[in-house]
């Protein structure tokens, strides 16, 4: 293998920049050509690609974003798209592709390389943390700084007006930001897609709060949560205890962006490096990943398919910790 491409694909999380820095220098130290696909998918079926060197990526491991760009491209859920998206790679000589991207980015280099032949071995980018095959993706981190550091000063605004705060932090599957959150925000209560806490539930754990002359409280929801969103959510809290004085905030996309944490940096340096040895090393449709301090490469498969699980333990502390 002589030259491969590198991309960015769906939604971008901090770290991303990091990741393709690794990527092309990793490549550049062992003798590859790197070519940068700018917009994902979209950009392949073009033929949007960029010869990339270790000047391309000077000053980029602090930057939040993705230099390549991002895009969803429904043209390359066709049989069309993708072989437009594999003759434009053979023209340019690309033998092997470096995906970064969360589920969706690895279901669509899954199906290209059993149409084509062509090998993708994945970095996980997402600030969900949802992918089975690592501990943490790229991204995760620095969401969670974020958020944390955006319920903090709502924390402030409660406790100033004896106000009850319902904060809405991203996770359209998954809670692995919310509860974070919610265990270093001090937050008393938290909804995530993974439990079935219902809103009966949340009353009745403020009520017992108010008596005992709480007057000030932040509820964490996830934005996938069941029960709701967190309009709807707050709106029937009020309603069964009308006393409360509730306030809802959405942290909304400031999660997915900003410089990246040094956890990120590091996470995003050692698995784009680990991508391209891994696709040097002959593997294909295999994702690169982090599991107990250890790398391991996980089938596409598992990753699309194996749901992460939530640590139980950390629901619990929740329980414990806002008595």
């Amino acid at each position: 293998m002589k030259r491969i491409g590198v991309f960015t694909s769906g939604g971008d999380a901090p770290g991303m920049n990091a990741c393709v820095r690794a990527v092309v220098r990793a490549g550049v130290y062992h003798g590859l050509e790197v070519y940068g696909i700018m917009r994902g998918y979209s950009g392949m079926i073009k033929g949007e690609f960029v010869r990339m060197d270790s000047a391309s990526v000077s000053n980029t491991v602090q930057r939040g974003g993705t230099i390549l760009k991002s895009a969803r491209s429904q043209k390359f859920m066709t049989k069309e798209g993708r072989q437009q998206a594999f003759d434009q790679l053979v023209n340019a000589g690309i033998e092997g592709l470096i995906a970064i991207g969360g589920n969706g980015t690895f279901t669509g280099a899954s199906i290209f390389e059993h149409e084509f032949g062509i090998p993708t071995v994945g970095a996980p980018g997402t600030i969900d943390n949802d992918l089975y095959g690592t501990d943490y993706t790229i991204g995760y981190d620095t969401a969670v700084n974020t958020a944390l550091e955006a319920i903090d000063k709502i924390r402030d605004t409660a406790d100033s007006h004896d106000r009850c705060f319902f904060v809405e932090v991203m996770g359209r599957d998954s809670g692995y930001i919310a509860i974070p959150c919610a265990i270093g925000g001090g937050a008393e209560i938290v909804m995530v897609p993974e439990t079935a806490m219902s809103v009966e539930a949340v009353i009745e754990t403020l009520q017992n709060s108010w008596t005992r002359s709480k007057t000030s409280f932040i509820v964490i929801v996830a934005e996938g949560e069941e029960e709701g969103n967190v309009h709807n959510v707050a709106k029937r809290v009020k309603e069964a205890i009308p006393q409360l004085d509730t306030r809802v905030t959405i942290v909304g996309h400031i999660q997915r962006g900003g410089s990246p944490t040094a956890a990120d940096r590091l996470l995003a340096s050692q698995l784009g490096i680990a991508a391209v040895e891994g696709l040097m090393n002959g593997m294909k449709n295999v994702m690169a990943g982090i599991v107990d301090r250890k790398l391991m490469y996980t089938p596409f498969d598992d990753t699309i398919n194996k749901r992460k699980v939530i640590n139980q333990s950390f629901m619990r502390m929740v329980e414990i910790l806002s008595v």
